[in-house]
């Protein structure tokens, strides 16, 4: 009996549904956040996991008019996802400019610079063919230097840290680092024509002129339209009708739509409880089932069998690792520390800002459909989201129980040189 396509496509829905939150209760149990699970999940069903255990069954279960469907959907999800990203974009809570200025410019410059010395020492194994080599060396440089938001925060609400200063000053950081990368791959993308029909000048002016609009205007129509609205419904079509139109803008000026969806959601009105209510909404449904379909599709275009037995492409996997891991560490916690911020705290804040998470595989999947970077390289970057991830929830729980032993340890008397008795 043949299956339909739609069976097809809603097995496989099923499926990653199924497995991806499976995986993210199973990690959550372990104390990690359950996004790095779905992720897993992800891996899980691709040609990493399930195309070697059962590689017809992988193959059947998602067919080319499956992925085809199932990219249609996850790329409506991560449009929603960067239109909420952009939402929670906070420049007007920042008391100390100065310290989060650092931590911005460190956490990023530095993993950037690093990044671009191994962008052009792994050019030959790294790069997509026929990509222009600033390109694939601005890009990769930036992918090491992102910091993943969401995750970021569910590693504070894991810890119940959310409410203290670190956390503002983490989330805050990420966040404005956030709408310095996306800034910077617009950038890219226009630089380096890898993508739209136009000239790099004409993206650019275009770019420009619809940055200036939705400051200028836009801002301004929707904090008009949030007050005279109050149909919870209207406003949510509204946002999104808005967030869809600026994808469909930035797509026809040559850059990625997830950039129209982010720059739409920096200029939706902040504490205003209507739209707290209708992102909560968006935001529970794109987790829940949107997102995890991206995460498949990333699972489906990861291959860690690319690096199979060459010792040398593991030794370029760690030689990464470590330094996004170091890079990442030193700048943003280095810059902090000199900025003034007590010691325990800057080497929390290094760590923290060293979480990758869905960010990276965002800007990873990006590079890898305009062909920036070749599979290993998107597989490489894939691995690095996830151990970084991995290894930020653990490592806080370190630091955080080190931080209150030593609090806690009685401090030893000061005699100032006077020797004393016990009397009897």
């Amino acid at each position: 009996m043949a299956i339909e396509p739609i069976t097809r496509f809603l097995l496989a829905v099923g499926a990653i549904l199924l497995v991806s939150h499976f995986c993210g209760e199973v990690l959550r149990r372990l104390g990690q956040p359950p996004v790095l699970g779905e992720i897993v999940g992800g891996l899980l069903l691709g040609p990493s996991v399930l195309g070697l255990i059962w590689p017809s069954g992988g193959a059947w279960l998602f067919a080319p008019e499956v992925l085809s469907s199932l990219d249609k959907v996850a790329q409506l999800g991560l449009v929603v996802f960067m239109f909420l990203l952009g939402c929670e974009l906070r420049t007007d809570r920042i008391e100390r400019k100065s310290l989060v200025g650092a931590v911005v410019l460190g956490g990023m410059g530095l993993p950037f610079a690093a990044g671009i010395g191994v962008a052009f020492a792994a050019s030959s194994v790294l790069a997509g063919a026929g990509a222009p080599t600033t390109g694939y060396v601005l890009f990769f440089a930036l992918a090491m230097a992102v910091t993943a938001l969401p995750v970021l925060a569910r590693i504070l609400v894991d810890l119940k840290m959310e409410r203290t200063g670190l956390a503002a000053l983490s989330i805050t950081s990420a966040a404005i680092g956030d709408g310095v990368a996306w800034l910077t791959l617009t950038l890219i993308l226009v630089g380096t024509g890898v993508h739209g029909s136009g000239s790099p000048a004409t993206t650019a002016i275009l770019a420009v002129v619809l940055v200036i609009f939705t400051s200028l205007v836009v801002r301004r129509a929707l904090s008009a339209l949030v007050t005279r609205i109050e149909s919870e419904k209207v406003m949510t079509v509204v946002l999104l009708v808005g967030a869809l139109g600026f994808a469909v803008m930035t797509q026809i000026l040559g850059l990625h739509a997830l950039l129209g969806a982010f720059l739409f959601g920096t200029a939706v009105p902040r504490d205003c409880p209507l739209v707290e209510r209708i992102s909560e909404q968006l935001r529970g449904f794109t987790l829940v089932v949107l997102l995890p379909l991206f995460f498949a599709l990333v699972g489906l275009s990861t291959s860690i069998g690319l690096l199979g037995t060459n010792v040398s492409h593991w030794l370029l996997f760690a030689g990464i690792l470590a330094v996004a891991q170091l890079t990442k560490f030193i700048g943003a916690g280095g810059a902090a520390r000199l900025a003034g911020l007590p010691g325990d705290q800057a080497i929390q804040l290094g760590t923290l800002m060293n979480c990758r998470g869905v960010t990276e595989l965002v800007v990873a999947t990006i590079g890898l459909k305009y062909g920036l970077v070749n599979q290993l390289g998107f597989t490489m970057l894939v691995m690095v989201a996830v151990v970084t991830t991995a290894i930020t929830g653990p490592l806080m729980r370190f630091l955080t129980r080190r931080q209150s032993r030593r609090r806690s340890a009685p401090r030893p008397a000061v005699t100032l040189g006077v020797r004393t008795t016990k009397e009897n």
